[in-house]
């Protein structure tokens, strides 16, 4: 099969290390290794690989003659993969991973607005912003702890699966309507949402987690300057479930390398 040379220090990747390490599949040798593995996202700025002082140059130096395995590889870094003729998977396109990601991504967020809140999310009014992979699985788990759970959409399908689901539906075009009865908000949409306007309309007390990807969907400098409990949490996986997420991702490289190796590709 090959050896693993692990690059990145963030949990996750320790624990896919830790797994191939087991299997005796992890070299400190970069001239032994017949793949890499690096971060998700592999960078944050385009320049540094995350959680080292590697540039993505540098990797990409490295990677010659190697199959490079990471997440959230950007497009400018995949452009130079590929005019250097480096073969490389991004496991974050794979939507049964990102399925599975969502997991640890809204219990985190449940864990988040648990900690932040001075009130219990059974009998709260929670607002799920998008529907969906982390927003269903976050309404589901709501719903389960005996949230009200209203989920916002603009699809007029998303509209009504959403009421099928037992949940209040939402048009986005009509959430100023409702956003002054929320008591915890959950953003799940990398745009501008929660904007000035909106954040004018919420309650005081009302508790805001932003999932969504960099730089989210709130104002937050506004709603900083008028004291609204809100957060941008990213990369929650590594944070709250690293074994889990580093489990998915292991059985992922594992089943892209065998069928790799059955058609002759790897």
């Amino acid at each position: 099969m090959g050896y693993f040379y692990v690059v990145g220090t963030d949990n996750r990747t320790l624990n896919i290390k830790e797994m191939f390490y087991m299997e005796e599949k992890v070299t400190e040798s970069i001239e032994e290794a017949k793949y890499i593995l690096a971060p998700t996202p592999l960078s944050k700025d385009g320049i540094v690989i995350t959680g080292t002082d590697i540039t993505t140059n540098e990797l990409v130096d490295m990677c010659k003659g190697k199959t490079l395995f990471a997440g959230a590889i950007s497009e400018s870094v995949r452009n130079l993969l590929e005019e250097k003729e480096i073969k490389y998977y991004d496991l974050m396109t794979y939507n049964d991973i990102a399925i599975l990601n969502a997991i640890p991504t809204a219990e985190g967020a449940i864990k988040i607005a648990i900690e932040n809140s001075n009130r219990t999310l059974c009998g709260s009014n929670a607002l799920v912003l998008g529907y969906g992979r982390i927003g269903k699985i976050l309404a589901k788990m709501l719903s389960g702890i005996g949230a009200k759970v209203y989920c916002e959409a603009r699809k007029k399908q998303d509209l009504a699966q959403i009421i099928s689901m037992g949940y209040n539906s939402i048009d986005l075009r009509n959430l100023d309507e409702f956003l002054s009865s929320f008591d915890y908000i959950f953003s799940t949409i990398p745009e501008m949402i929660l904007d000035k306007k909106r954040l004018d309309i919420v309650k005081e007390d009302v508790c805001i987690v932003d999932v969504a990807s960099s730089p989210g969907g709130v104002d937050f400098n506004y709603a900083k300057e008028k004291e609204i409990n809100a957060g941008l949490y990213l990369a929650l996986p590594t944070k709250v479930a690293p074994y889990s997420s580093a489990k998915y991702f292991k059985q992922k490289i594992d089943e892209i390398i065998q069928d790799n190796i059955l058609e002759g590709n790897i």
